[in-house]
């Protein structure tokens, strides 16, 4: 590990207040500029709660000097731009190509200082939050922490949902925002973090030239304390508080009140909750899911600048009673304060934490993020390297000390959900409670021709390079060499280096290196073609039952031995199928990685399959499943993918509770040795290692890996287009927000359309705030929180998708005017300016994500994987620059079909839909 996370950092602060962190990282030509103010739902009350969520969001609105959309703006320059909402802090991001990063400093500064707040546009803006805030609603776990935190904190706003409330929003007012804006949007109330590939004095002089002349805001309040008082020591309530509100799985929710982020205690909690839930040795983990109580439980520590909170979730396992769960948490906990914990525990827990501080710090965007939330919180961006040098400090007696000072009955609060009825829904990815998650991700721009003139000068004339891993080539150079012979001999090695290294062993497996010494860590991706298109109709869920099954015990291993292997070095490895393949995700320290690749190839090679682990892997799946079919994006998903794709082709078949009942022990014997084989096998490593010392660690863990015969093949039948529009409202009750999939079969990868089609697909609905979709149904609207569209391909199929989230009040309206933008898309299509900045902006997105070490592995696995020329990687950017206007108008004409179309809208009822579907049982659709 390095020495220290900061120790290039340097800290500037402005004769205006404003604090500046500079970090050189020199790997990549990219740099991420991000603004964080301190300002979050910490500073509200009950009445306005949201108004910090809700000024981010008209932050994007435009300025006095730019009246546009900002996140056109930021699609020009190719920034991968966002924004959240905190308790503590607001913060905006962008990460860019160097040469924007002036551009990026003008565009910030000038929100800073003269963002315009509009009644029209705040009101369509309002309806915006309010359907992101439905979107939460929709989930029993956000209903119920909230309702556990306004007790945990009933007299301080760390005690409010950080999004807001619907109530609260539909009455904030022009002046009530436009005062926040004031009050706290002031260079003395904010940090701004640049880290990337500049020269530290000139880009300082820049800093000043462009945020050294706004003013401090004069009458601002007081912004360093929140609303209320903390009263940690009040006594809570003796008993559970329970939510009986329509759902599927009963949750139990313990929540602890812990001290701010700057007390000493803090890297103590830190390691005991590892001890406590991270992984299958975890104490919890034991004690609530092995015993067959919970399906899952999970933890975390939160620490703010006033307070923090120790939370534990769990989901109760199919037919299991909340109290006995609470009594077998209460007991776990007290156990562990009773017998103390090893020393073993407490070295591996410290070992796990360090390494996941390290290995989510690989990317510069993730490194200007732990500066600038470290600086915000806690005054000091230094903070994590004093964190980790105390949580080497940490002893067993620490963890008792902090369980008997916390964790104890008196202090927590605790509350149960309990269904009231079954429903018909989807899970995706449970909310994080502690800040918004926006979308406002500008991947694909639609450029109208006004943006040009607000956009902030860029020195086009420096030239763009083409770097890897820290090793630069100008693209000039690059475009020379790829696929031509008569190219300079420089040229062609220039290449060379920034091309990964690629053998194959005698048993077919392929592998792919390439050397990255920026961070001591090394990433893995790989793929095998074992997916769930193997499935039959009766046992859908084989494969995905295979694949997280591989870890659960090998020849020579039991499941707590692997995972223990794993823990002790902070190594992770996770297996999981998808339609045409089973993706492998892996990571480690550098000094770590003969663990990673040992264990990736005893469970490939030698897992076993325990009938005890397997039967325990049921019932987690059977209880995911009726929680899975309790949202609307998984119904909208399944109902969608199984009416474009007919039965009996391979990507019709979903899990259901009957087909996962069918499948036996055998069965995944039988599956793994049929489809799990080295010649359908990719593996693609990118870090800091020896290229020969990895060669023969491969070879010496993957050479005995013997198949035999050739590999299954699976031919895919063709599938038509819908003969009309096909529309359908699968109702389910209760939920708040409606989720809208619309689109049929597309292309593959393989089409010649495909880099076209891209393209295309930028300005039509690539971004949320600045593609066609996103600027009409979003922006101008106000009808979506979010709306995208996708070309997904594979190497067999693709699929042509429209996503977006409303009120269930807008759908018809929002669908409506989707269909409309379609039309307008195929006549009279689109524009020689929208191309052109499409591009650009695909180019410059492509370009930053090479400088994420875990985006650029899953790059070159992906392109072996689809039979590319090794030179794609980089090559894809001049095949974008080389697409004609006229190409993307013939995509559209052959692609878009607003009259033969799929359309599902899951969640609420819908006025003028059709309900086809009756009701979803068990996980199959009722028609």
């Amino acid at each position: 590990m390095p020495s220290t996370l900061t120790e290039n950092v340097r800290k500037t602060v402005l004769e205006n207040g404003l604090i500046v962190l500079t970090k050189e990282v020199h790997t990549a030509p990219v740099v991420t500029v991000q603004v964080w103010y301190k300002v979050g739902s910490r500073n509200e009350e009950p009445g306005v709660n949201g108004i910090a969520h809700q000024l981010e969001h008209m932050m994007f609105k435009g300025t006095l000097n730019r009246p546009i959309q900002f996140g056109r703006l930021f699609s020009a320059l190719g920034s991968d731009s966002n924004a959240f909402t905190s308790y503590d802090q607001t913060a905006y991001y962008g990460t860019v190509e160097r040469n924007k990063l002036k551009a990026l400093l003008v565009l910030e500064a000038d929100r800073m200082e003269n963002s315009q707040i509009e009644p029209e546009q705040l009101a369509s803006e309002k309806r915006v939050v309010i359907s992101e805030l439905q979107g939460y609603e929709n989930s029993p776990e956000y209903r119920l922490n909230r309702a556990v935190m306004q007790v945990v904190f009933p007299n301080h706003a760390y005690g409010l949902p950080v999004g807001g409330t619907k109530a609260d929003v539909e009455k904030f007012e022009v002046e009530q925002v436009q005062k926040y804006y004031r009050n706290f949007y002031s260079p003395d109330n904010a940090v701004l973090v640049i880290v990337g590939d500049f020269q530290t004095p000139n880009t300082l002089e820049i800093v000043k030239d462009v945020f050294g002349k706004l003013p401090k805001r004069q009458g601002a309040g007081d912004r360093g304390q929140g609303t209320g008082v903390i009263s940690p020591s009040s006594p809570s309530l003796s008993t559970p508080i329970v939510l009986r509100e329509p759902g599927t799985g009963p949750l139990l929710q313990a929540v602890y009140p812990l001290p701010d982020a700057n007390h000493p205690d803090v890297p103590a909690l830190d390691v005991m909750d590892y001890i406590l839930t991270e992984g299958r040795n975890s104490r919890l983990y034991q004690a609530l899911v092995e015993s067959g109580l919970a399906n899952e439980v999970t933890a975390s520590v939160t620490s703010l600048r006033e307070s923090g909170w120790y939370e534990v979730l769990v989901t109760a396992a199919s037919k299991q009673d909340l109290k006995k769960i609470d009594l077998a948490l209460s007991s776990a906990i007290a156990n562990v304060a009773e017998k103390g914990v090893t020393s073993e525990e407490v070295e591996r827990a410290k070992t796990q934490l360090a390494a996941d501080v390290i290995l989510s710090n690989r990317d510069i965007t993730s490194q200007a993020m732990r500066l600038g939330n470290d600086e915000t919180t806690t005054d000091d961006y230094r903070y994590t390297d004093r964190y980790l040098a105390n949580v080497r400090l940490v002893k067993p007696r620490d963890i008792v000390a902090v369980i008997n000072k916390y964790l104890t009955k008196e202090a927590r609060t605790v509350g149960f959900f309990e269904p009231t009825q079954k429903q018909t829904t989807a899970v995706g990815d449970k909310p994080d409670s502690t800040q918004t998650t926006e979308n406002f991700s500008p991947l694909a721009p639609v450029l109208p021709s006004e943006v040009v003139k607000y956009l902030p000068n860029v020195d086009l004339a420096t030239e763009a390079l083409l770097t890897i891993v820290g090793i630069s080539v100008p693209v000039a150079s690059a475009r020379e060499a790829v696929g031509n012979p008569q190219a300079s001999a420089s040229c062609r090695e220039d290449i060379a280096q920034i091309l990964p290294q690629q053998f194959q062993l005698t048993n077919g497996l392929r592998i792919l290196l390439l050397k990255d010494n920026s961070t001591p860590t090394v990433t893995l991706s790989g793929y095998i073609q074992a997916g769930t298109e193997f499935d039959s109709d009766k046992q859908a869920g084989l494969a995905s039952f295979v694949a997280e099954n591989l870890l659960n015990g090998t020849k020579s291993k039991d499941v707590l031995t692997i995972a223990k292997i794993l823990a002790e070095k902070g190594v992770s490895l996770d297996f999981e199928a998808y339609g045409e393949g089973v993706h492998i995700e892996g990571d480690s320290l550098s000094p770590d990685l003969p663990i990673l690749m040992e264990i990736l190839a005893d469970v490939v090679k030698n897992s076993i399959f325990p009938g005890k682990e397997l039967e325990l892997h049921r019932q987690q799946t059977l209880t995911d499943l009726q929680m899975e079919l309790d949202e609307p994006s998984e119904v909208a998903r399944r109902t969608f993918v199984q009416l474009i794709y007919p039965k009996k082709h391979p990507l019709n078949a979903f899990p259901t509770e009957d087909t996962l009942r069918r499948i036996k022990r055998q069965d995944l014997i039988d599956f793994k040795a049929k489809y799990y084989r080295p010649d359908t096998t990719v593996l693609a490593l990118v870090g800091d290692f020896d290229l020969e010392s990895v060669r023969s660690l491969i070879k010496l863990n993957f050479d005995d890996w013997q198949v035999s015969g050739k590999p299954p093949t699976l031919k895919y039948p063709p599938v038509s287009l819908p003969a009309k529009i096909v529309s359908i409202n699968p109702v389910l009750p209760d939920k708040t927000q409606a989720v809208t999939y619309m689109g049929y079969t597309g292309i593959n990868r393989y089409d010649l359309r495909f880099y076209p089609a891209l393209v295309l697909n930028q300005i039509l609905g690539g971004d949320t705030l600045s593609s066609r979709l996103g600027a009409q149904v979003r922006d101008r609207q106000g009808l979506s929180y979010g709306i995208y569209s996708y070309f997904q391909v594979g190497k067999n199929a693709g699929t042509f998708l429209i996503e977006m989230q409303t009120s269930p009040e807008d759908s018809t309206k929002a669908i409506a005017s989707t269909r409309q933008i379609l039309q307008e898309i195929v006549q009279p299509g689109v524009t020689e300016l929208e191309v052109e900045t499409a591009k650009r902006t695909l180019i410059s997105n492509y370009n930053v994500s090479l400088a994420n070490p875990e985006e650029l592995t899953d790059r070159i696995l992906m392109n072996e994987v689809y039979g590319l020329d090794k030179v794609e990687l980089h090559s894809f950017t001049e095949k974008i620059h080389k697409v004609s206007l006229e190409e993307v108008n013939q995509a559209a004409r052959e692609l878009i079909h607003p009259d033969q179309i799929v359309i599902v809208t899951a969640g609420p009822s819908i006025k003028g839909s059709q309900n086809f579907i009756k009701r979803v049982k068990n996980g199959n659709l009722i028609f």
